[in-house]
């Protein structure tokens, strides 16, 4: 039998599938399911600054404004003596799931303000995760901001964090960096323990009756796959980092490509969503048994075989494949439309 035992930030994992961040891991009961299911680990779904803030004023307005008003009106709504900030049930339901749970417990955590970022991540450690994922998300609406502007925000967050909790941290990144290689080797000088290949971007539509702009999350699918494979192909061997591939994962042989491309691990969210998380075991036996009806002993002996440190020329080998899709698209084209026309 295969042994599928992996490693991710430094934490022994007993296989490499583990649950990204999802409505799945919001709650206790919830990553329990998955633990139950056979997650490998799991990351809670985020938390939020911009929530932490609202949740503050709302309490705020509630126990302050309207105090003295009236000799009622402070009785309305009592003081919470053991309320901290927005935070707190989030914290205290990271602090339960780390208690209870065999499997390790990765906060992600999504800031918008140096001292949020800070003091969140700080409040994250305490409550027991076992890591921290950084879902960072900074779109430059203001167009006096370049690329190098947005890589040093990135790089500041990180090297600020990592001055403040000593837990692993790795970075989830979109896929729209003009160097994306360049930036994860200066994430892992900043001191990054692993990046997670990739953030998902909220699609943005317009509603043609309510004639307004709408965004909104979307589930991955098989062919969004591809951009995983490839960074991960191309930063497998020419980083020290962890790396965490997923985007378009929904069977256990997309599970094989991407430790086939150098992933430490393979991270799910869309399937489950879609499938349930009893996937899970699907996903994991899957793999299992393709390594054993292919020889392998380890998942180990897999990762990384086809990594582009295994091309001597890898960015020779990125424009032939190019060219040769290209003319294999143009070919296939110009075939139909012959076809059509006879």
């Amino acid at each position: 039998m295969p042994t599928l035992s992996s490693r991710y930030l430094g934490l022994d994992l007993a296989h490499p599938v583990i649950a990204s961040a999802s409505p799945l891991s919001a709650s206790f009961d919830g990553m329990r399911r998955l633990e139950d299911a056979g997650a490998a680990g799991v990351v809670m779904a985020s938390l939020y600054e911009e929530q932490v803030r609202f949740e503050d004023t709302r309490y705020a307005t509630m126990t302050e404004y309207v105090a003295g008003s009236n000799a009622e009106a402070a009785t309305y709504f009592p003081e919470l003596p053991d309320y901290r900030h927005g935070a707190s049930g989030h914290i205290e339901t990271l602090r339960r799931a780390a208690d209870a749970l065999d499997i390790p417990v990765i906060a992600s955590l999504n800031g918008i303000s140096d001292d949020g970022w800070l003091d969140l991540a700080v409040e994250l450690e305490q409550a027991g995760a076992a890591a921290l994922e950084l879902n960072i998300c900074l779109v430059p609406t203001d167009f006096r901001i370049t690329g190098a502007d947005i890589e040093q925000r990135y790089l500041d967050i990180v090297r600020h964090v990592k001055s403040r909790i000593a837990l692993p941290v790795s970075v989830k990144l979109p896929p729209f960096f003009a160097a994306l290689g360049n930036l994860v080797e200066k994430l892992q000088a900043a001191g990054a323990d692993g990046v997670v290949l990739f953030n998902s971007i909220p699609r943005t539509e317009i509603d043609l009756d309510a004639f307004g702009v709408a965004r909104s999350a979307a589930l991955s699918s098989a062919g969004d796959i591809h951009l995983p494979l490839l960074w991960t192909t191309l930063l497998s061997g020419c980083v020290r980092l962890s790396l965490a591939a997923g985007g378009g994962v929904d069977g256990h042989a997309d599970v094989a490509r991407l430790l086939l491309a150098g992933a430490d691990v393979v991270a799910t969210t869309s399937a489950l969503l879609r499938h349930g998380p009893a996937h899970l075991t699907a996903l994991v036996e899957g793999l299992d048994g393709w390594l054993a009806e292919n020889g392998f002993q380890s998942v180990a002996e897999i990762r990384g075989r086809l990594d582009a440190a295994h091309c001597g020329r890898p960015d020779m080998s990125m424009h032939s494949e190019y060219a040769r899709a290209r003319m294999l698209a143009d070919f296939a084209f110009l075939d139909s439309a012959r076809t059509a026309g006879s």
